[in-house]
């Protein structure tokens, strides 16, 4: 028995470590980005908001704005973007004016544009092309493996629009 104890206890503890970093490791360090954000003038932005946390543990800010490109294309981008970091982020659109919880976003439509390059910076994203922008009222931060709303911005048409 005592045999088992000196194996097993190192190993259990090993394997718990891991998880634990794995886990909360992304708390301790901010994943930096900087992409240059296509340059666009009032009457090519759809919409904006400005990000805010949903409690005390998942906050966020900076703003978030619908843009439509010179190639037709449109992307959502973040400017001054800073959310608390985590495994798994997405950045989904959903069809929520503000969500606040976990079930405002999981519980209607969304579109998922994909995991979110950092937790800090400048970013953008493309929208498929076939998306249904009427239904786009917010754009969330989603942890997908624990289903979990970081952060949310709802989104108001631009005041050129």
């Amino acid at each position: 028995m005592r045999r088992i104890l000196w194996i097993g206890g190192p190993l259990v503890l090993v394997i718990g470590l891991v998880v634990a970093w794995y886990l909360f490791s992304p708390l301790l360090f901010d994943d930096v980005v900087d992409e240059q954000l296509v340059e666009v003038g009032a009457e090519q932005i759809l919409s904006t908001g400005s990000f805010s946390g949903v409690d005390a543990w998942h906050q966020g800010s900076g703003t978030a704005r619908l843009v439509q490109l010179a190639t037709g294309d449109i992307e959502i981008q973040f400017e001054n973007f800073s959310v608390t970091n985590g495994p798994d982020l997405e950045v989904w659109l959903s069809n929520h004016e503000f969500p606040r919880e976990n079930g405002d976003v999981s519980g209607g439509e969304w579109i998922d544009l994909g995991r979110l390059s950092g937790n800090v910076g400048n970013q953008a994203y493309t929208l498929p092309a076939d998306a249904d922008l009427s239904k786009v009222k917010s754009v969330t931060i989603w942890c997908e493996q624990f289903g979990v709303l970081f952060a949310s911005a709802p989104l108001a048409p631009a005041a050129d629009s």
